[in-house]
């Protein structure tokens, strides 16, 4: 799949819902790791990818409620995210 393909259907790798949403892979990944964040699909070469919206959408929500919600699985469990 061509990035032209993933973009038009709202697809993005790790590293580019990282940039969106200005965090670091390595929060990305343990967001996906302990269930925050869902992994769509998988490229041929094995690159995560995430829908864009609802990956934004999920880590926006996350950075409004992480400073008055004591823990992410907290958040999680609050939110039901990623179902």
């Amino acid at each position: 799949m061509t990035k032209r393909m993933r973009l038009e259907r709202g697809l993005l790798k790790i590293s580019e819902v990282a940039k969106e949403a200005d965090l670091a892979v390595s929060t990305i990944r343990y967001y996906t790791e302990i269930g925050l964040l869902k992994v769509l699909e998988h490229t041929d070469s094995g690159y995560r990818l995430y829908r864009k919206d609802d990956t934004i959408s999920v880590i926006n929500m996350i950075k409004e409620v992480k400073g008055r919600i004591p823990s992410l699985d907290d958040i999680k469990r609050n939110y039901e995210v990623a179902e």
